[in-house]
């Protein structure tokens, strides 16, 4: 079992929640309500996994274990809490053996185009978005991102190539 308070991080966690919810009540555009809404639900599932992992923990203290069912199903649970990454804008996967991408989890483009010049290779980049682009969620997302089990990606927009 783990020494990482998992009660306190999801105290945290349902703080920055909150502090999202209250912020989103001040949106003047769709594109900010859309980062507290994805921001929203990624904490939401956070806040799920610690209390899955509290609930093993309890069950561990109080049962015999003698057997390592618990403790295995809770090394699982940390390890899928520790690997999770909330996305809140646009994802960008690439396969460079197939040459092809896709964003947001959606078709597979294929990013070789051919002419009389040869074979061109064009993938989609990603550009950072700005502080101030994102608006007072920036300070939150940072706050958060100080956590041990607390990680954004996709504070990006994509621009074709």
């Amino acid at each position: 079992m783990s020494d990482f308070n998992f009660l306190m991080l999801h105290a945290k966690l349902a703080g920055f929640k909150l502090l999202v919810s209250a912020n989103r009540i001040g949106c003047e555009d769709e594109f900010s309500k859309m980062l507290h809404d994805r921001l929203m639900a990624g904490l939401d599932g956070a806040i799920r996994s610690t209390r899955r992992i509290v609930a093993l923990q309890r069950e561990l203290i109080a049962e015999d274990d003698t057997d390592g069912v618990i403790s295995c199903q809770l090394q699982g649970e940390e390890e899928v809490l520790a690997r999770r990454t909330l996305v809140l804008l646009d994802e960008l996967e690439i396969d460079y053996f197939t040459y092809e991408y896709r964003v947001n989890d959606g078709e597979w483009h294929n990013a070789l185009s051919a002419d009389y010049d040869g074979i061109e290779i064009s993938y989609p980049t990603t550009v950072s978005v700005s502080d101030t682009e994102i608006g007072p969620l920036a300070t939150i997302i940072h706050d958060c991102a100080g956590n041990r089990y607390c990680h954004q990606r996709g504070a990006r927009r994509l621009r074709l190539s």
